[in-house]
Formats: C-alpha cells, structure tokens, sequence
C-alpha cells in the first residue's frame, strides 16, 4: 500500500537537499543553512567530507562488488561466531519489520555483509546489491551509510534518503548500530534497511536494543563456569539491560557486556588485560559461586570499591536461566526479591511490606507458594 508523502516528510527531504547543496556543492557547513535540524547530525557531514577527501563524488556510479562463491564462504567462516549470535535476532527482528519494507543486514567490522534476514525482495536489483554474503559496504566502497557511520562513531545512526552520499544510494533508508564484543572492541553492525520506504526514526531505538541482545549472546558464548548478572538496586534481573559478567572457575573475567563495562569501572580496560572479579567487587568472591549452586536464585548485593553497590543474580554455567535471550520467571524474581527485603528488615515482615508498597498479606501469601516444576 502506498503511503502519501506528508508536509513533515517532504519538508525532510527539502532539508537534506539544502544540507547536501552546502557541503557537497558549496563547501559549506550544513550548520550554516539548518542549524536546528542538524545539530545531533554533525557526523553525516563528517562522513560526507571523508568520502570527498578520499576523491568520491556524489554522483559518480556505485559498483556494488561482485561475490564469487568461494570468497562468500570465507567471509561465513570467518565470522561464524558473531553469525551464530546474531542470528536468533535477525529471525525476531524479521517478524518485527515484515510489514514495513525494512530488512536487517549484519557486518562484520570491516562492513563486509556476513548475514542478511526479512522481506527481501528477491526481484529488486536495489536489495540484492546489498544483501549479498561478502559484499563491503564500509564507507570506502559505497560512500556515507548507517554501516559507514555506526562503524566510524561507534554509536547507534539512523539515515534518510539524501544523506547517503552517493546519489545511487538515496534510495536506502537506514538504522544502524555497532556491535561490540566480549571484550570491548567493535566486532561488527547491526543494519535495518529499507528500500523507498517511509522514514521510520523509531528504528534506531529497535537496531540499537537488537545490538544489546546480539552483545549479550557474544558474551554468554565464551567459556565460563558462573554469570553474573548485574543491575542497580530496584531495577529488575533477567533482561538484556542486564549487565553480563562471565567469569572462569578461579574469577577471572572471561567476557562483559556493554551495560557491565559502564557499571565497572574496573573493567574499563578489559581489553588490554586480565580482570578478576576481586578487582571489580569490595567482598570475597569465593561465595558467589556457592550462592550460583543454591536452588533458590536470590538476588544479592554487592559492594564495589568505589562505595556503590550493585543487585546481583549469579548463575552457573549451564544454567538455561543464563543463556541469552532467557528471562528469569517473572514469579521466582517477585519471591526472590520479597524474601530479600524480609532478610534486610531482619524478619520484621510489616517493615518489608512497607518497603515494598506492598500488604503484609501478600507477603506471607507469596512467600507460602511453592515453586513450580522445572523440566
């Protein structure tokens, strides 16, 4: 079905032509003709004057490259690893776009296409230029593109038309996000595009929290023998907001997720070193692994050097609880963190209750039900 073009996008479109006539025809700022509109946007015109330094012209022809099959099979097996994560997400996004003319596309960190997932149009020449296993579309090769730019900032993109730099490629409409692995360092991008689609903004928030999800899983395939989940107090555990820490049976930090790494500050330098858990947390670390073992998966929490403290839900390895994408019952986590503010008023239920907003019926209710059978 087709949609008419509204006043507000097709004023949009007038204000990338302006932008695009500055910087790529006058050699102007883009700020010099719209300010307001532009100003979270500077990297595009950041993107448009790397691709003019690098001599690319915007209406010089893109050449999409061709794929011979055996390079296509190098390009799979060399990412195998961030394929296999990836590839539960691309199958939930594709029911999450299948009606708007979007698809997602997943890179490596060079911006060579690895996997591609959704409503495909197999008779469109547009789409399958870009969704090809092996195909680059880094900067350099196509010019300023949401996998360009999520990769050169290193921050989740949304681009419209226009402000892709070549004008073979003012078709695209995109979302894009950076992928960052275990141990912090950019591993790839998540892409969502479509083809002379509406513009859909909302998709930078779904590519950036689809990133997380494929981050997560990265994290959760390195060997280990506990997870630690991680979250400030009152925020529930068991999410991909979580922050993720795998440690190794002596404590050492095998892999960390984004949200982990902006909650430590001890593993901000993850990638140039070993980390153990002691460095991260003001306690003995010995019994978080016998807390792991315990049928019963409180919450507790932990005390950081720097004075804050963190709500932790530590899982051992081979824990289906722990697996990526695998949220604690929502019941278990209500038990959990009723017993727990029980033990912090030291048995005094009226003082949890009141803690909580909740009666102190409901506490001696919920605390009476039996847990249910696990497979």
């Amino acid at each position: 079905m087709n949609v008419p073009r509204t006043t507000a996008a097709h004023e949009r479109l007038q204000q990338i032509e302006r932008a695009r006539q500055a910087v790529l025809a006058e050699g102007r700022s883009m700020t010099d003709v719209i300010v307001q509109a532009w100003y979270d946007s500077a990297w595009i015109e950041r993107s448009w004057n790397r691709c003019l330094q690098s001599g690319q012209r915007p209406d010089d022809p893109v050449g999409f490259d061709v794929v011979a099959p055996q390079h296509a099979r190098r390009v799979e097996e060399a990412n195998h690893t961030l394929a296999a994560a990836a590839r539960p997400v691309l199958e939930q996004l594709g029911r999450a776009i299948a009606s708007t003319r979007y698809f997602a596309i997943l890179t490596n960190k060079d911006g060579v296409v690895i996997d591609a997932h959704g409503p495909i149009d197999a008779s469109d020449p547009r789409a399958q230029a870009i969704a090809r296993i092996g195909v680059d579309l880094s900067e350099r090769a196509v010019g300023t593109t949401a996998i360009g730019a999520a990769l050169s900032e290193l921050q989740p993109v949304w681009l419209h038309r226009g402000e892709h730099f070549f004008q073979d490629t003012s078709c695209y409409s995109c979302a894009g996000a950076p992928l960052f692995g275990p141990d912090g360092k950019c591993v790839g991008m998540l892409d969502l595009t479509g083809i002379d689609a509406a513009e859909r903004p909302e998709l930078k928030h779904l590519v950036a929290q689809s990133a997380r999800s494929i981050e997560n899983a990265l994290t959760l395939s390195r060997p280990h023998k506990l997870v630690l989940r991680l979250n400030w107090p009152g925020r529930l555990l068991g999410d991909d907001d979580d922050g993720i820490v795998c440690l190794d049976r002596d404590g050492w930090v095998t892999g960390s997720n984004g949200a982990a790494r902006q909650m430590l500050a001890g593993l901000a330098h993850v990638a140039t070193g070993a980390v153990h858990c002691s460095e991260l947390f003001a306690q003995p670390w010995e019994p978080l692994y016998d807390i792991a073992r315990a049928s019963e998966h409180t919450p507790v929490e932990l005390p950081l050097w720097s004075g804050l403290r963190l709500c932790c839900l530590a899982q051992a390895a081979g824990d289906p609880r722990a697996s990526g994408g695998s949220r604690l019952p929502l019941r278990d986590m209500e038990i959990a963190l009723i017993r727990k503010a029980v033990n912090d008023a030291r048995g005094n239920v009226m003082e949890a209750a009141r803690a909580l907003g909740i009666s102190r019926a409901t506490v001696y209710r919920k605390l009476s039900q039996k847990p249910p059978a696990r497979d």
